[in-house]
């Protein structure tokens, strides 16, 4: 094991303001999009195959498989896997929480008359709708919904598992969207933003010739939404947008519904960089995770201000900006490495410091318990 906290310094400082202009990775909503990318063209497990050989050898490397699940104590795992969105919420204090979309969790159970809990919660909230319902237990958008009256809320508890919990969430309609990631180093506290991406939500633009349908069938990435339980596509397939009428088509911008990602870099400062620092410094032993925001403009988010927290992932977070299509297969893989490589170094650091990893075969049934909980949950929208 490695006695050094630290070989990727580098890695950890700010790093520099990339050439592209703030202009040309900002346009969340722009007319056209680009053609795939390297990695965005090949077969997910294709690209976990090389994954999986660097955490083989940083295994070996840092004492374990499951040394990335110390990176953050007070999470289950670490935030690799099977933890509760409600989880880093419960480790914010005041600084964060304001930072954060007003959310609450109730647990559903059929036997119970759970229509009066749900409006119970979100008068305790002062939620209004519309508003998101998400599994608390979940990844990449699976159960996301913007529901709109309380029938429809009801009915997304009724399609929901037995015993689970729900998180209601203010809507935020801020069109911008970020994933901004985070590093600290255990032993100095000294924190930085080591990646952030900017999100488009799938979307179509008219032509006033061709249908929604035939715009999705002609674009690779919305033709994703196509055919796919777990997803409700609500937008009328028969309808014929306008010249240059942008249509969104989901609610989510996950990459399995057709999102793109592009590398947002440029956009980080040392100002936007205190005010993620300040965050995390306010949530305990949170050391390595992505903050999804959405935010007002480019402008403010430069400036540490105009964005709310929707969510916070841990050491299971991915470092989305390399799908970026500018990106090649090459420098989107040594992104994914770098990352994944710190993540070892922060948890090997924090099991020197007294913290435990989980053992395999614990991180081995969250991760089952996960995967069918995400076939359960209604679809998103």
């Amino acid at each position: 094991m490695d006695d050094k906290p630290y070989r990727a310094a580098a890695f950890l400082s700010l790093p520099p303001v990339l050439a592209a202009s703030v202009a040309s990775v900002t346009t969340v909503n722009h007319v056209g999009a680009p053609a795939l990318g390297a990695l965005e063209r090949l077969p997910k497990w294709l690209i976990i195959v090389p994954l999986v050989v660097q955490w083989l050898y940083l295994s070996l490397r840092f004492g374990g498989p499951t040394t990335p699940s110390a990176a953050n104590p007070a999470i289950t795992a670490g935030g690799l896997v099977g933890e509760g969105k409600l989880e880093y919420l419960a480790q914010m204090g005041a600084l964060a929480r304001a930072a954060t979309a007003t959310s609450i969790g109730v647990r559903i159970d059929h036997a119970q008359d759970y229509r009066a809990a749900l409006q119970a919660a979100m008068q305790a909230a002062g939620l209004d709708f519309p508003v998101i319902v998400k599994p608390d237990l979940g990844m990449c958008g699976y159960g996301v919904r913007r529901i709109e009256t309380a029938a429809a809320l009801h009915a997304y508890a009724v399609a929901f598992p037995d015993g689970q919990q729900v998180v209601l969430q203010r809507y935020l309609p801020e069109d911008g969207e970020a994933g901004i990631f985070y590093a600290r180093d255990p032993y100095s506290g000294a924190g930085r933003i080591i990646g952030l991406a900017l999100r488009r939500y799938p979307q179509v633009t008219g032509d006033g010739v061709r249908s929604i349908g035939q715009l999705i069938e002609a674009d690779p990435r919305a033709r994703r939404l196509l055919g796919r339980a777990a997803h409700q596509l609500a937008a009328d397939l028969a309808a014929v947008p306008k010249a240059g009428r942008q249509v969104r088509l989901s609610t989510i911008g996950s990459t399995r519904v057709g999102g793109l990602y592009l590398d947002g870099g440029a956009l980080i400062t040392p100002a936007l960089t205190a005010a993620i620092d300040a965050i995390a410094g306010d949530m305990g032993e949170f050391h390595f995770g992505r903050f999804d925001v959405r935010f007002t403009s480019a402008q403010a988010l430069q400036q540490g201000h105009g964005f709310t927290i929707m969510e916070v992932n841990g050491a299971g977070a991915e470092a989305i900006e390399a799908w970026d299509p500018a990106t090649g297969l090459l420098a989107g893989l040594r992104t994914i490495f770098a990352k994944q490589r710190l993540l070892f170094e922060i948890g090997a650091a924090n099991r020197r410091r007294g913290a435990a990893a989980i053992g395999l075969l614990a991180l081995a049934r969250l991760n089952a318990a996960q995967n069918r909980l995400l076939d359960a949950y209604p679809p998103s929208n």
